[in-house]
């Protein structure tokens, strides 16, 4: 039987025996079986699966965190973008974590993303009130970094996303 069929199968059997389609010890036996006792290891892998799953929950949370205590809070402006260059580092040392240990990374880097984005803005408002040019040349800062990311890290979502924050941000110049 050739590989491709033996990796179907193996990964049926691993199906059957997650959603206890089967009794665990028929699919163990058909495991072993069709692996010729070189089975692997699905622990391990089902915690890995966990523990990422369970990352990219926190970074998600860290994103609307970050919003909430922008946005939607009344703390001082000190301590809100204390709040945000937390976040920023966290995402960060999570981006530098996850790429040593040859994990996905790319949930931290949307949420390094986000986060920049979202305090840039928030800073850039604040010590410009009411000049519109350097927050527009924030957005396209914060636009050309995601380009670049996308670029060198070969992420199409970021590439793409770079070019619609400007694609976007020169609808809205246009028209005002």
């Amino acid at each position: 039987m050739n590989e491709h069929r033996k990796n179907i199968i193996v990964k049926e059997i691993l199906y059957w025996k997650e959603n206890r389609m089967l009794p665990e010890q028929y699919c163990d036996f058909l495991l072993t079986v069709y692996t010729e006792g070189n089975r692997p290891n699905v622990r391990e892998n089902r915690l890995s699966k966990k523990r990422i799953r369970f990352h990219n929950v926190v970074y998600f949370l860290s994103i609307l965190f970050s919003l909430f205590v922008i946005y939607f809070t009344e703390l001082s402006f000190i301590l809100q973008m204390g709040f945000a260059a937390i976040l920023i580092l966290f995402s960060l040392a999570g981006i530098y974590y996850f790429s040593l240990k040859k994990m996905p990374y790319q949930f931290p880097l949307i949420a390094t993303a986000l986060i920049l984005l979202f305090s840039s803005v928030e800073i850039i408002s604040g010590v410009f009130p009411e000049n519109q040019l350097p927050l527009v040349v924030g957005v396209i800062v914060n636009c050309f970094i995601w380009f670049l990311a996308g670029w060198k890290l070969k992420l199409p979502y970021f590439t793409i996303s770079g070019y619609l924050g400007l694609i976007i941000l020169i609808i809205l110049i246009l028209i005002k």
